[in-house]
């Protein structure tokens, strides 16, 4: 993938110079902060497309592929997979179609609730997602294009943002061991 050449000037710190100049001063950090976190978003999916793409897996298909080799048995209920991946059911059961024309997952009955589905990792899913893992990591997070502090940094602010936006709530603290 050709890279662009980089603008002489950033486009988002003269936005936020304008916010200012037209005396939307109290809005321009929250401008600034939303407009380069969808840009931010807007660079790394293009690289995280662009490594899966021999693939032929979009982001959503992955992380559904990659939660499930996770599990400890290769399989969740359907539930699960939305709460863990926070999106809305529709969008999870539209990707599992997906997987499941493609032989990647099958669907299973759940063993104690005949109204619940479990998606089962296949042998060719988990094969697939294991090579696909090993391209994001080499070409993707390995080499974010920032320093290992900075990446921390951003990720606790990101985690604060997200707490903030009752994304999470802090895990209880564990007892001291005996």
């Amino acid at each position: 993938m050709t890279r662009p050449r980089p603008l002489p000037v950033d486009p988002l710190a003269e936005a936020k110079r304008q916010w200012i100049a037209h005396g939307w001063t109290d809005a321009a950090d929250g401008m600034a902060v939303v407009t380069s976190v969808m840009r931010a978003q807007q660079l790394l999916l293009a690289r995280v497309d662009a490594a899966l793409k021999p693939f032929a897996l979009s982001f959503a298909r992955f992380e559904v592929l990659r939660l499930l080799a996770f599990s400890r048995a290769g399989r969740l209920p359907l539930s699960s997979v939305v709460a863990r991946l926070q999106v809305h059911p529709t969008t999870v059961t539209s990707t599992a179609e997906r997987l499941v024309r493609d032989g990647l997952v099958v669907r299973e009955p759940h063993p104690h609730d005949g109204r619940a589905a479990l998606l089962a990792l296949t042998d060719t899913g988990r094969e697939l997602v294991e090579r696909a893992t090993r391209s994001l990591n080499s070409e993707v997070f390995v080499d974010l294009g920032m320093s290992g502090d900075d990446a921390a940094e951003l990720v606790a602010i990101v985690a604060r943002l997200r707490k903030a936006a009752g994304d999470f709530a802090d895990p209880r603290p564990h007892p001291e061991p005996l």
